[in-house]
């Protein structure tokens, strides 16, 4: 009966360690990997970009508009998802669209306006990829905000 108490004991002290010690670890986990995909999206990002515009522009959004180009600024803003942890990047895009012919835009002056938005980017099973999706009107830090309860911040340094 003694053995089980001391069993019982150091039972419980290894939980009591992993409670107090594994959000530390995990946590440090998650900086890691998040230096690790910011590092490898500053290589790619070039390639990255190419992605998006050929996925983006291939969607059909916005409706009756073809993509003609797009602006790639230097702001990029990185978050976490807070349900599934997934990392996002957010980069400055500044696009420009042509009515498609026949369409409900073709004749909409401002079809022809340069668009702030704000491209995202996920990093999930060690590799950066696109879906195209384009946040209009918001630059990073914006959509990063506005998405507050659905992405939380990184913090980087360099």
């Amino acid at each position: 009966m003694f053995y089980f108490f001391i069993a019982v004991g150091i039972l419980i002290a290894a939980v009591a360690l992993i409670l107090l010690v594994g959000p530390r670890v995990l946590k440090a986990l998650q900086k890691r990997e998040a230096e690790i995909a910011i590092r490898t999206f500053r290589i790619q990002r070039e390639q990255l970009e190419a992605k998006f515009f050929d996925v983006a522009s291939r969607l059909g959004k916005p409706r009756d508009l073809r993509w003609l180009d797009c602006d790639w600024l230097e702001r990029v803003t990185f978050g976490r998802e807070v349900e599934s942890g997934l990392l996002t990047a957010f980069v400055a895009i500044n696009i420009r669209f042509e009515a498609v012919e026949g369409g409900d835009m073709e004749d909409v002056e401002a079809v022809g306006m340069v668009r702030d938005a704000a491209a995202m980017f996920h990093y999930r099973n060690g590799s950066w990829g696109t879906g195209g999706r384009a946040l209009f009107n918001m630059n990073p830090a914006d959509a990063l905000e506005r998405l507050n309860d659905q992405y939380e911040p990184i913090e980087i340094a360099g």
